[in-house]
């Protein structure tokens, strides 16, 4: 399960983020292929640092007290019956 963007994120606000998260990971494919270990190390700060801002990691940013399961799988989580009845076609 993979937590989703704070949807109370202003657009522009969200869409520069989207934009310096692009950048991020588009700088640990550069880093990977150049073997820059100092490279890769920063890049990887820098996608953490956007994904934190976007609401995506980080502190949960609803209210209604449902836990975080984030980086769980659906299949140990409340959400199992319902993945359990969708078809491997849709998955």
């Amino acid at each position: 399960m993979w937590r989703c963007a704070d949807p109370s994120l202003p657009e522009d606000q969200r869409k520069a983020l989207v934009s310096q998260l692009m950048d991020a990971r588009r700088a640990v494919a550069q880093a990977k292929r150049s073997g820059d270990a100092a490279a890769m190390k920063a890049a990887r700060a820098a996608v953490d640092v956007a994904k934190v801002a976007l609401g995506e990691r980080g502190p949960v940013w609803w209210e209604d007290g449902s836990p975080d399961l984030n980086r769980h799988m659906a299949r140990n989580t409340p959400y199992a019956g319902w993945y359990e009845s969708v078809s491997d076609g849709e998955r």
